[in-house]
This record gives structure tokens, C-alpha cells and sequence, in this order.
């Protein structure tokens, strides 16, 4: 049975000490896995008082039905199922007793928290406000795809949250995210100064609704005003590829009443008193791939991908990452290697020198042929300049990683924005090595993506055009890998095609469930290993020890 990718081996022991009865491993899992729920349930219901309600019966049940679980690596996708089906249980009580769907006075909203608790600004602020047009059905689904495209889930995840299968999944997702675009239209047009649209607003009353998502739509359509956009619109997935999950904010708090439940019954059925205190005190300290700044450099903090680590306190502490397709980073030790790996020897033990041997264009493997061993080289972790989530989206824009061990680089492009050439992001200022270790993510980026354009992938379509690539350069997967040991400095040169990459501290362990995610859980391909584990490994294309004062010059075939 296929592992799932977002569940670590360190999470894995975690839920089984937890299914054994012990009490700090259950501490562990509430705690680690409170701020996802209250994501999933936030967005789902936009903030509604409800909330409370539903995130703590899901965590109730959680632990209640803990001991059926019969595979720790279904815990991630387990618990999402867990509370879609409270967010519509709470639908159907609500649609029986005929109840206002509104948000009462008092109540903020989830998109404001959104906006506010991770500063969002521009077209990423209008995504988040635009979720308040949508219906309670789309929000549900939101809230998945926002944490599917943010790293967090998988599509895989979403489907069996949602009761469907992949393709019924794809399809509500198109025609969900078409109906966001509608609403993106809406709020940036609330905020212009067109006269008919404040003569049309005159009479609403300010609460989101489809009745006045389809008259603001309407008008739009036929306003060269309003529809036309004073900004080139980028697409809502692209911004929010790397935004961590909103930190449960201060003040929440769970009752253990409802259905019964008191917080006696619930120590009898296995909550500890540190779980107790946790979820009935305000969460304050629980937050969700959040940063913290210590002597001027990033430390990451507790995410759901590791069991709590030991915080960090020296000003210099070290990064490590998360797994790959939840890249929300950590501070938890790396996974000791394997008795078949092969530690990266010193350059002066090599069979080749470092640097002789540069990646050379491939053709996409067999989507069925599994990946080979990926060796594992030493970890102390990486330290970012860019923290844990580093969105790099204009040209100029770059991260310097520092230490011993993997980086992700995810790549996403906009050729709906801006097609044409492609300018490759290089690595300059290189003091030690760097690898190219894999490729993953399900898919390379030529892939086809659309199942009704034949022509649609990664790069592009017939109807919006391609993004194409210098000659001679090699094609890039969603997900790449790459091992450094010492320092160096990623920087996007973008101009011509639109594009945007996210860097993110890994780490082996990631890197090695990446690859083998593949058929039949619906990734186009298994990942690629180029890792041999020796100096004669792949070096990336478009790296240099040099610092130019442009990067986007760097030679295209490095020798480093």
C-alpha cells in the first residue's frame, strides 16, 4: 500500500503510541493537528460561531475513533474526512431548523483573519475576500483547494474528504475556482469609483450573497469600467502557492459540551489534562507554519508534519523541512539514514571532481517505472533567508539557504498571464556543493494537465500559449530537489514567460516519499532520482561560485 505523503515516519510512531494508549503522544497529535482543522472548518464556515463547535467535535471524535484507525498514514486525510463530515452535519441541522446562514454581529469572519493574521495584501487580499461571495458548498471545497495549493493536502486528500472520486474532484474544483474568479471581479469592482455600481449597491446591505454575486456579475459583464481590470489579474493559485495556515487565533476556545461531551467524559475516553488545558484555554501558542525572527534569522516553528520539537532558542538555529507536498518547514531532527545509504563523500575521495558532471536533458520517464534509490547524504538542517515559505514571484527575487541538507524549489507557471521564453532562475555565489538530488511532485511540467485540451500542460495551451524553454535546458517537474552543503544563493530571472518558484528547507525523508508518490493515486508519473550519492552526482544548470551583478547571465552548462 502506497504511503500517504503528507504523514511523517516521526507522526507515524506519534499516532501509533497514541492508538497504544499513550497520553503525550495523544498531547502530541490534538496539539500538532488543532491548527489544520481549525482551517479546514474556518474557511468551510467563514468564521461563523459555529466553528467552535465544529472543531472541537471533530477533534472529539478524532480521538474517540482513534483506535480504528488501521493505517497511521491515513491519519491526515482520516481527520479532513472527519470534519467535512461535521461542517455538513452542521449544514443539514442548520438547513432543518431554517437558521440565517449569516455571520452573527460580533463575528469576524475567517477571511478578514486570513487577510489580517498573515498580511496579506493586493490580489492575495482580494482572494481571501472574494471567498465571502462564494456558497456554502464552494466554501467547503475552498477550503480544501486553498490548502491543496498552499502545500498542505493533496488532491487525493481532497476527493476523499469531499466523497468523490479524482476527476468528479477536478471538475467541481474548475467550476468552484470559476465562480471565485467572478467573485475576485466583484470586490475589485467594490473598491473603484464606478457611479452605476454605487447607485446598484445603493439598496444592498453589505452581506455577501449569491443573489448579489449574480446582479454585481451581471453588471460587470457589461461595464467597460468594472470589467476592466486596472491590474494584469494573476491567477488565485499561483498567489497562493506557499501561504502557511492561519494561526488559530488568541482567544479561541473550545467548550467540551457539545453532543454531551463533558470535559470528564472526555478525560474518561482518553484526553489528558494537557490536551484538556489546550483546547479550553485560548491557543495563543498553537500556530501553523508560522515564522519567528531570532537575531536576524528565520527559525521555524511546530507544524503538523512533526511531532512538537524542542523549541528553538539560539539565534542561529537551524531549518529542516517538512514532507514535500506539505512543505510547511520544522525544527524537528532529521530521520537517521538508511543502512544502504551513501553518505556524500569528500571532494578529494571522489571517483570524479565535483562540478564535471552538469544535468543533461532528459525525456520524461515511463509513468509506471517506480524511481530508483535515493541515496541519503548528511542532514543538519538548512537555514533560510526567506523562512520556511519563500515565494519568489518577480525578477530579482531570491533566497540564500545555508547549511547541510535538502531544498525544495516548486515551480508554477503562468503562461494565462504572460507566455513566451522562459529565463531559467540560477544559483550564484556557491561556497561548498550542490546537488540536484530529484524530481517530483507527480508530474514534470510538459505533462498534460487538462483532460479536455489535448494541447493544455504545465507549459501552457494552444488557447493561452506556451512557455517555453532556452535550448538545451533541462525540462523542470512541479517539485525539484536539490542538496546543499555549505551556501548559495537561488534567484528568479524572470522576464519574457511568467513564472514563480517557492523554496522550501526539506528534507530526505520528503524527498524519498515525493518520488515514490505515483499511479495509481493519481499523479500523472512516480518522481525521478539523479542522486548517486557520490561528487559525480547532477549539478543544476545555471550555477556559478561567481556573483554576478545580474544572476540571469549565468551560464546555462556550469562547471562549479
Amino acid at each position: 500500500m502506497r504511503t500517504d505523503v503528507h504523514v511523517s515516519r516521526q507522526w507515524r510512531a506519534t499516532i501509533a503510541a497514541a492508538q497504544a494508549g499513550d497520553r503525550r503522544a495523544l498531547d502530541e497529535l490534538v496539539e500538532g493537528w488543532l491548527p489544520l482543522v481549525y482551517n479546514v472548518v474556518g474557511r468551510a464556515l467563514n468564521g461563523h460561531a459555529d466553528v467552535d463547535d465544529v472543531v472541537q467535535e471533530t477533534m472529539l471524535r478524532a480521538v474517540d475513533h482513534l483506535g480504528s484507525l488501521r493505517d497511521p498514514d491515513s491519519f491526515r486525510s482520516w481527520l479532513v474526512a472527519i470534519a467535512m463530515r461535521q461542517i455538513r452535519d452542521r449544514a443539514r441541522r442548520r438547513q432543518e431548523r431554517k437558521l440565517d446562514e449569516g455571520v452573527p454581529d460580533g463575528t469576524a469572519d475567517f477571511a478578514e483573519l486570513t487577510v489580517l493574521r498573515l498580511q496579506l495584501e493586493g490580489q492575495r487580499k482580494e482572494v481571501a475576500e472574494a471567498v465571502r461571495w462564494l456558497d456554502a458548498e464552494d466554501r467547503q471545497l475552498v477550503s480544501l483547494w486553498w490548502l491543496e495549493v498552499s502545500g498542505e493536502l493533496t488532491r487525493r486528500e481532497l476527493a476523499a474528504a469531499v466523497g468523490i472520486s479524482r476527476q468528479h474532484a477536478a471538475v467541481r474544483v474548475q467550476r468552484m475556482k470559476e465562480r471565485l474568479e467572478i467573485s475576485r471581479g466583484i470586490v475589485r469592482a467594490l473598491d473603484g469609483a464606478c457611479p452605476e455600481l454605487r447607485e446598484l449597491t445603493a439598496r444592498w446591505d453589505g452581506h455577501p450573497d449569491s443573489v448579489w454575486r449574480k446582479r454585481l456579475a451581471r453588471h460587470i459583464r457589461g461595464c467597460g469600467y468594472c470589467g476592466d481590470p486596472r491590474d494584469s489579474v494573476v491567477p488565485a493559485e499561483r498567489l497562493l502557492v506557499g501561504i502557511a495556515l492561519v494561526p488559530v487565533p488568541a482567544g479561541f476556545t473550545l467548550s467540551l459540551a457539545l453532543g454531551g461531551k463533558t470535559a470528564a467524559a472526555a478525560a474518561s475516553a482518553g484526553w489528558s489534562a494537557k490536551v484538556l488545558g489546550a483546547l479550553t484555554k485560548p491557543a495563543v501558542a498553537v500556530t501553523a507554519g508560522a515564522t519567528i525572527v531570532a537575531g536576524g534569522a528565520y527559525v521555524v516553528v511546530q507544524t503538523p508534519d512533526r511531532p512538537a520539537p524542542h523549541t528553538a532558542t539560539a539565534p542561529t538555529a537551524a531549518v529542516t523541512g517538512a514532507p514535500a507536498s506539505s512543505p510547511s518547514a520544522t525544527a524537528s531532527p532529521s530521520p537517521p539514514a538508511s543502512p544502504s545509504a551513501s553518505p556524500s563523500p569528500s571532494p578529494s575521495a571522489s571517483a570524479a571532481p565535483y562540478g564535471s558532471v552538469v544535468d543533461a536533458v532528459d525525456k520524461a520517464p515511463d509513468p509506471d517505472r517506480g524511481p530508483g534509490t535515493l541515496p541519503h547524504r548528511p542532514e543538519t538542517g538548512i537555514t533560510s533567508t526567506g523562512g520556511a515559505h519563500a515565494v519568489l514571484n518577480h525578477r530579482g527575487d531570491n533566497v540564500t539557504l545555508t547549511g547541510r541538507g535538502y531544498v525544495l524549489v516548486r515551480w508554477q507557471i503562468a503562461p494565462l498571464s504572460r507566455a513566451g521564453s522562459l529565463v531559467m532562475p540560477s544559483w550564484t555565489g556557491l561556497k561548498g556543493r550542490l546537488f540536484h538530488v530529484a524530481s517530483g511532485g507527480g508530474r514534470r511540467m510538459d505533462d498534460r494537465v487538462s483532460s479536455t485540451d489535448a494541447s493544455a500542460t504545465g507549459m501552457g495551451s494552444s488557447a493561452t500559449g506556451y512557455a517555453v524553454l532556452p535550448a538545451g535546458t533541462q525540462q523542470m517537474w512541479q517539485n525539484e530537489y536539490f542538496y546543499v552543503d555549505g551556501s548559495v544563493t537561488f534567484t528568479v530571472n524572470e522576464r519574457g514567460a511568467d513564472y514563480g518558484v517557492s523554496v522550501f528547507p526539506s528534507t530526505w525523508d520528503a524527498v524519498e516519499k515525493d518520488v515514490l508518490y505515483g499511479p495509481p493515486d493519481g499523479a500523472i508519473r512516480y518522481g525521478l532520482v539523479r542522486d548517486d550519492g557520490k561528487d559525480s552526482a547532477p549539478v543544476p544548470q545555471y550555477a556559478t561560485r561567481g556573483t554576478p551583478s545580474d544572476p540571469a547571465t549565468v551560464a546555462q552548462r556550469s562547471v562549479v
